[in-house]
């Protein structure tokens, strides 16, 4: 083997961009995927993020993504060399010497902030060592809540840079029926809209969204920074029973109610305005605004009021009157003319709103307080748990009270502490530019109340969430979850009394579900109650005082550690190699933030593929073409790099990651000795690694059939027929129990006890029992229970054959096959070009540098990895996994 210092000249392909090595932050996100299971209205979201460093030194490479407000982090891990470092939820109270080191330090101890309206933020980072890589992978949950009649997952995209290989996969799934689905935010339009595919089949809905790098940064939210925006999607379900669907597994139950067929109840609804000096300017302009078009929206039966309040109350009438057109009209007169001035009495303003609703009962109506104010009580009664009992000795149970806090000046728990209290939620309006908007859409959820007085009753039930309900209003839903005793399904009988106008229903389960039998949705089921559960007694803490506090928050703190969330009253340590602080995450309370004072930016260097070369050694200028796989970039200026201590072997050139501007020094030339033989008949496999740069690769020579996944628990085969001239899969066969799928990359043939059909049409949508075949342009997807497998469409000479990529793992985990093998795990013991020592599980074998084509990725690009034999790669002899047929 000759060793040489060469220098490499790159001809064209450079950009103008003049920078330097020093001003680089070179950490590359080469891999960001978001994949969300919704099940049963409860999403599951996990965040993978793989990124590498180019550098030759360590380097701090940073984790940061946006999760919803209502969501609870459940899990958190990082893959550093193979070695998994989890995050441990618990006890805030445990991890407070860990947070107060981390403070003293001058570190981010708050790693979850506020960021907004709808999201927190969670960020962590690490030391990666040079030329190494790093996993980071999130999960969170949420039961997503309707409103005004739909379910709303929304999707944050931050990956801070382009990223090459960047896709959202949405998965819902619904035994009722999904009726629509719809696609929105400032992802999801103009030049994104070709990104994202959806597909909706009956019971279950795809979506994805698979941008390429140039639409990352030319979007409407996007920059040379990649993507910062929203995709927001929106379904319902079918609800063609008035009791609702209730599903029942292992124990416990989930009951969604929400009947539509119902006749509206008029309203009493009087508002409580804040007028105070602290409201002045676009507060208040956006409060009338937002006033008229509430009043616009008055159905001629309610009956209202208006309040404001300063350190004086002000009426537009002293009782209320009903809402026809001349009172409207006047009202809104009224609304025009409000101006800020004076103190803030809040306490007694809401309890002049309450005596007004309290002199005006009307049978078959509901009657709804509305308060809106930006600050703290500064007149009359001022302490606040003065306030609140005063409120609630008022309202006594007869209606809810709806607070909503503008701004971040106000005191946010104080209003929800007095909202639960009465049977209400507080809300806080952002002061954006929409706040008006804002305002107006809290009206609209509670605009059309169809039920008061609403009761779950559970017979066989125990551990219930909340089954009492002051209203119920169209558009939304009530969920109830519980155990159910003994796990006897027989004895469990449940049912729905409540008040429509003046008559009181009764809702009964007409077609009552059956024990589950362990799908993805069923195993949710438990999860889904112990997330309302926490949420509740996370609300009765705030409401509550003395023992009953504590009981609530001694209940919440021993749910939220069983099942793993991160709560207000958890903490989750972010556990890091030795040497490392842990960082220590907790959620914030509505408006809390957390400072930053880093800033990151990245501009990736390297070789732009197949760049021209000129090779400079001991004589003279040899020309040879460079492919760089992983470094494929083309952002510096410069067009000179040396290569340090690059090696030639058999007329390989090997080159190191770092580089280097200089000016070139040709020396005498040496020979170079041929290139080896290109091995011929046979398919090149990669095999992933979580704790090296580099994958491994191997070759399966000839054409034989393999087995690639085995699920016996959900009756799922799949084989492959490999074509070894064409580099990849000819044909593969699905076998289900009811029916056998047999693809290659024109049609799709399908053969079950009701005769054999052949598919052509791309974007066709194809189901069999819990079986959906989508095919597409350029891939076929496959989902069978809880498995997804996707067949990447590629083409050689003309010439189409497929890879599988198994996007969704079964939950039992019982699978056999090559795509059932996990990441693998190897040691570099000495590292000698173009041969190395690496280890792998304790034996010790030479692998040459090479590379391979990643066809589980749509464009296929190319990767450096490490060349090994077949058995050393699988850990097994490539027999176990070859079969007869497929």
């Amino acid at each position: 083997m000759a060793r040489a210092v060469v220098q490499l000249v790159l001809f064209g392909l450079l950009s103008a961009l003049v920078t330097t090595l020093a001003d680089k932050d070179d950490w590359d996100i080469y891999s960001f995927h978001i994949n969300s299971t919704v099940s049963s209205r409860y999403a599951t979201t996990v965040i993978t993020s793989r990124v590498a460093n180019r550098m030759d030194a360590s380097k701090e490479v940073e984790f940061q993504v946006r999760i919803p407000k209502n969501a609870f982090i459940s899990k958190f891990r990082m893959f550093i060399d193979g070695q998994p470092y989890d995050g441990v939820v618990k006890a805030k109270e445990v991890a407070k010497q860990q947070y107060t080191d981390a403070v003293s330090r001058g570190q981010s101890a708050g790693i979850v902030s506020s960021v907004g309206r709808t999201h927190e933020e969670f960020k962590t980072s690490v030391n990666v060592a040079a030329h190494k890589k790093v996993t980071f992978e999130l999960t969170y949950e949420e039961l997503l809540k309707r409103k005004l009649g739909k379910y709303e997952l929304q999707i944050h995209a931050r990956p801070m840079q382009p990223v090459k290989d960047f896709k959202v996969d949405v998965h819902i799934n619904e035994d009722a029926g999904i009726n629509f689905l719809e696609v929105k935010g400032g992802l999801s339009t103009n030049a994104m809209a070709n990104a994202i595919t959806k597909t909706l089949a009956d019971k279950q809905a795809w979506l994805y969204f698979y941008p390429t790098e140039d639409q990352q940064k030319s979007c409407d939210s996007c920059g040379e920074q990649g993507m910062n925006g929203d995709l927001v999607i929106f379904y319902d379900v079918n609800r063609e029973a008035s009791f609702g669907d209730i599903k029942k597994s292992s124990g416990y139950f989930v009951h969604h109610f929400a009947p539509s067929n119902l006749a509206r109840i008029p309203k009493n609804v009087i508002f409580v305005i804040d007028q105070s000096g602290s409201m002045h300017g676009r507060k208040i302009q956006q409060t009338r605004i937002a006033l008229i078009h509430i009043l616009n929206d008055l159905a001629e039966d309610d009956f209202f009021g208006l309040i404001t309040f300063d350190d004086s109350i002000f009426h537009w009438k002293r009782e209320l009157v009903q809402a026809n057109k001349q009172n409207v009209a006047s009202a809104k007169t009224f609304a025009q003319n409000i101006q800020s001035r004076g103190a803030t009495d809040i306490n007694r303003a809401v309890l002049e709103g309450t005596s007004m609703l309290n002199r005006h009962p009307r049978e078959g109506s509901a009657s709804i307080l509305i308060l809106l104010t930006d600050g703290d009580p500064t007149s009359g009664v001022t302490n606040l748990e003065a306030i609140q009992s005063n409120v609630r000795e008022a309202i006594n149970g007869k209606f809810p009270l709806y607070c909503l806090g503008f701004g971040f000046d106000v005191n946010f728990e104080f209003l929800e502490k007095m909202s639960l209290q009465n049977n209400g939620v507080a809300r806080r309006i952002y002061e954006d530019s929409d706040a008006d908007l804002q305002l107006k859409g809290f009206y609209e959820e509670v605009a059309t109340p169809l039920l008061t007085d609403v009761t779950m009753i559970y017979e066989g039930g125990v551990n219930l969430t909340q089954t009492n309900f002051s209203q119920y209003y169209n558009g939304s839903e009530i969920v109830v979850a519980g155990q159910i005793t003994d796990n006897n399904i027989e004895t469990f009988t449940p049912q729905v009394i409540a008040i429509s106008r003046n008559t009181r229903m009764m809702f009964t389960e007409t077609n009552p579900s059956v024990e589950s039998t362990g799908t993805v949705s069923d195993s949710n089921i438990q999860r889904v109650w112990a997330y309302l559960t926490v949420k509740q007694l996370l609300e009765k803490e705030l409401r509550l005082s003395g023992p009953e506090r504590e009981n609530a928050k001694k209940e919440a703190l021993e749910l939220s550690l069983k099942y793993s969330f991160v709560t207000p009253l958890t903490s989750m340590v972010v556990t890091k190699p030795p040497g490392e602080s842990a960082d220590v995450l907790h959620k914030p309370k509505e408006g809390e933030t957390t400072q930053d004072t880093h800033t990151y930016s990245q501009f990736p260097m390297g070789l732009p593929s197949g760049a021209s070369a000129m090779l400079f050694e001991d004589d003279g200028p040899i020309t040879r073409t460079v492919a760089t796989a992983d470094y494929d970039y083309a952002d510096s200026a410069y067009d000179t790099f040396i290569i340090a201590e690059a090696d030639f072997v058999d007329g390989s050139l090997i080159l190191p990651v770092t580089v280097a501007p200089v000016t070139p020094n040709p020396g005498p030339r040496q020979p170079l000795r041929p290139a080896p033989n290109p091995v011929v008949h046979a398919t090149q496999f990669l095999r992933k690694t979580e704790n090296q740069a580099l994958p491994l690769c191997y070759n399966v020579v000839g054409n034989i059939n393999l087995q690639l996944l085995y699920h016996p628990n959900g009756g799922l085969l799949v084989n492959g027929e490999l074509d070894a001239s064409l580099g990849g899969f000819r044909r593969i066969a699905i076998h289900t129990a009811t029916a056998k799928f047999q693809l290659d990359g024109l049609k799709i043939l399908v053969q079950d006890p009701q005769g054999t059909a052949i598919h052509l049409q791309e974007n066709e949508v194809i189901t069999r029992e819990n079986v959906t075949v989508i095919r597409r342009p350029k891939e076929i997807d496959f989902v069978s229970g809880d498995t997804r497998i996707v067949l990447l469409i590629h083409e050689k000479s003309g010439l189409r054959f497929l890879w599988p990529v198994i996007r969704q793992q079964p939950t039992d985990g019982n699978l056999t096959g090559i795509l059932a093998l996990g990441p693998a795990v190897y040691e570099v013991i000495q590292e000698n070009s173009p041969f190395s020592n690496l280890k792998i599980q304790n034996i010790e074998m030479q692998a040459a540098r090479s590379s391979a084509a990643d066809y589980s990725i749509p464009s296929a690009p190319m990767l450096d990895c490490w060349l090994v034999i077949s058995e050393v790669a699988l850990q097994r002899s490539m027999d176990g996994f070859i079969v007869a047929q497929i």
